[in-house]
């Protein structure tokens, strides 16, 4: 029998915070709630002090003075280290069945192998995300792949279950970094109009790692390699990320630059005064927590549009690892395929996923364009990201049906494995509609929110496969995807009730920055929204 194989998105991503730069609010809104002010940690001193060093300008160090190429090179990196993440999550169950065999645990405790590496993700945004703010995003990259490294040579070693099973949920932690910080360095390199080609293609790197981590997991199991040949591998992978983000990629925090700026014009001119905003921060112990801990829980809990996004967002992500529990037991148990072949299953998830990648670029991005000069001086609403999640949300559920009643033995596999199609599109459709309405609603508390939303997907994430295989043994995969394909469609409302009613939500949020202008009449309807 195949191995529980798991699949983690980041997009996260699971993944991903973005909008790294303080936004300003508009002038009708500055009064509006005194939480916004307290919670713009980036608030600067007057501007007319002619020490005061609050614009990169023409310095080397100035992200947007990069050429186009460098940050796009920058963008592929910071997707291959939320490849690495995901891949890092879902390879070890290829080999399960060797662990079960040489530590002699239960199918339950394997589960664990998986799971605890995503619970790993619980904690690591609540940390590198806030860390990345106050240190630079260079640094904490850094340091988290150092460690992470060195976690996956300890498991490589390991002689006892206890001993993987601690490893893998640190390691998690520490895998978590790109999860909550590649997003922010995207879009510190580029501006809202091409954020979104860029968010786009790093997208899809959630769905690589994961697709392609079963795959190399059950070969390596099917050759008669050791089971801690996935470790060195691992080894090599994230030794091979951390030498990319030594040496190739730059600090791209714009209050990180404008001290580092600053420092340097002190050191040339000799003269003190000079002064980044960031350093006339001054904020206590308490501020400090609650800025890691506290905030990204008051907009999860007093925000009905975050709720209601990050609870949607949260049940995909869990159905996805559960439908990947069914993986082996149709395609294992009832096709009679070893583990190698049951991972090239999972590969039609990845085709769907960039097909869908492929299809926003070429499409819903170039539209969004237009919408940005339709609306200047205006930002374009949050609710115009919304359109693909409106197609995808019916999909979601469709393809629950399709993979659970064409997952027979006497019906070819090609029926249940294009499934995966359908799922792998209407996901990142989902997850990229969604991300990109939180990032525009929440500006510059964007990393807060989806650091949030991050957590709360990563506990459904590692809780779902824990009771997965018990699911789909007593129900059988049919009945097991109809009642998750009824839960699919229950939700699919929510993006629908964003655009009718998410303005005059945003309108009465403590914590939305965007204001709410008034729509052209040519798009001031969800039917028309291009």
């Amino acid at each position: 029998m195949a191995s529980n194989s798991q699949v983690s998105l980041a997009s996260e991503t699971h993944i991903v915070t973005v909008v790294s730069e303080t936004i300003p609010e508009p002038e009708s809104s500055k009064t509006k709630n005194k939480n916004k002010k307290e919670l713009n940690e980036n608030s600067e001193p007057e501007q007319g002090d002619p020490f005061l060093v609050s614009d990169l300008g023409d310095d080397p160090s100035n992200p947007m003075n990069m050429s186009r190429l460098r940050r796009w090179y920058i963008t592929v990196v910071t997707g291959l280290l939320v490849l690495n993440a995901t891949f890092a999550s879902s390879v070890p169950s290829g080999v399960l069945p060797a662990l079960m065999e040489e530590f002699t645990f239960s199918q339950e405790v394997g589960a664990l192998v998986v799971s605890l590496f995503v619970a790993g993700y619980v904690v690591g945004p609540l940390l590198w995300g806030p860390l990345s703010e106050e240190f630079g995003r260079k640094p904490i990259f850094v340091i988290c792949f150092f460690v992470y490294t060195m976690f996956q040579i300890g498991m490589a070693f390991a002689q006892n279950t206890a001993t993987l099973l601690v490893l893998r949920f640190i390691g998690g932690i520490f895998a978590a970094c790109p999860l909550a910080n590649s997003g922010a360095v995207i879009s510190d390199i580029w501006d809202a109009k091409t954020r979104g080609k860029a968010m786009a293609l790093f997208t899809a790197a959630p769905f690589a790692g994961p697709s392609l981590g079963p795959v190399v997991g059950g070969f390596i199991f099917v050759s008669g390699t050791s089971w801690r040949w996935v470790f060195w591998v691992l080894t090599m992978f994230s030794g091979f990320c951390l030498a990319l983000i030594v040496f190739t990629v730059p600090e791209t925090y714009k209050p990180i630059l404008l001290v580092r700026l600053a420092q340097k014009k002190r050191k040339e001119t000799g003269d003190d005064r000079y002064y980044a905003p960031f350093e006339r921060i001054e904020k206590t112990l308490n501020q400090q927590i609650e800025a890691i801990l506290g905030r990204p829980f008051k907009l999860l809990f007093q925000e009905p549009m975050m709720l209601a996004a990050t609870l949607y967002m949260s049940f995909v992500y869990g159905c996805l690892y559960l439908l990947f529990e069914a993986y082996p037991i149709v395609f294992s148990e009832g096709h009679g395929f070893n583990a190698g072949i049951s991972g090239l299953m999972f590969l039609p998830i990845l085709a769907g996923g960039l097909f869908a990648v492929a299809l926003s670029f070429f499409t819903f991005n170039p539209r969004y364009e237009r919408q940005i000069i339709q609306y200047a001086p205006h930002p374009v609403p949050p609710e115009r990201r919304l359109e693909m999640a409106m197609i995808a949300a019916p999909l979601f559920a469709i393809a629950f049906f399709w993979f659970g009643w064409t997952s027979y033995p006497s019906i070819s596999f090609w029926a249940p494995m294009m499934s995966g199609a359908f799922m792998g599109f209407s996901i990142l459709w989902i997850f990229l509609s969604l991300f990109n309405y939180i990032i525009d609603t929440y500006l510059a508390m964007a990393a807060s929110a989806l650091s949030a939303s991050t957590v709360v997907r990563s506990l459904f994430g590692a809780g779902f496969p824990l009771f997965a295989s018990q699911m789909f043994d007593r129900l059988n995969p049919r009945w097991a995807s109809t009642l998750l394909g009824c839960l699919a469609l229950l939700m699919t409302p929510i993006p629908f009730v964003f655009v009718k009613f998410g303005a005059k939500l945003r309108a009465k949020s403590k914590f939305s920055m965007t204001p709410a202008p008034q729509l052209p009449k040519v798009l001031s309807r969800p039917s028309s929204m291009a």
